[in-house]
């Protein structure tokens, strides 16, 4: 029996997207894709994600809330909290990562552990636009998180190819 991979959107995925080479006015199949796929059970945000793009006034907001409400599942599953625990006493023993990487990545308002926890409870895919690095020190990103607790990680990209999905 084979499961069907399901991808969890981080906020720099949306934003990027609704900012530039997906804007709503350009690319509206794009967005339809999305909630397409988020329908079929395929892609879902998390609540930490929407609380920081409910911090914009723009157009992503607007869809957010209109279109995409539906699929920002909870972090307060105990599963969740419990990967979010992991994560924090992850970064905080991490040696080459500076006070103020940590700081941010511990800050209540950042999305991205909640979004990396979520998905290592959940069994899900990251999708997210930053990239692997081993060297980095000035900031926690997500697949450096992914990597070091076994989770996978793909580019929005990626994502597409995988859900087979055609903007035309």
């Amino acid at each position: 029996m084979s499961t069907r991979p399901v991808y969890v959107l981080d906020s720099d995925v949306l934003m990027t997207a609704a900012r530039s080479y997906y804007a709503f006015d350009l690319v509206p199949a794009f967005w339809e894709a999305l909630v397409r796929e988020a329908r079929n059970g395929r892609l879902l945000s998390v609540d930490r994600v929407k609380a920081e793009i409910d911090r914009g006034k723009d157009r992503l907001k607007e869809w957010v809330n209109n279109d995409f409400r539906e699929w920002f599942e909870s972090t307060s599953a105990d599963p969740v909290v419990a990967q979010y625990r992991l994560m924090m006493q992850w970064a905080s023993a991490q040696s080459h990562f500076t006070d103020a990487a940590k700081a941010e990545f511990a800050d209540t308002g950042n999305a991205d552990p909640w979004l990396v926890a979520y998905a290592k409870a959940t069994n899900r895919i990251v999708v997210t636009n930053e990239t692997y690095d081993p060297n980095i020190r000035r900031r926690i990103k997500i697949p450096n998180v992914c990597k070091a607790f076994g989770v996978d990680c793909v580019n929005l990209f990626e994502m597409l190819r995988a859900l087979k999905i055609q903007l035309s």
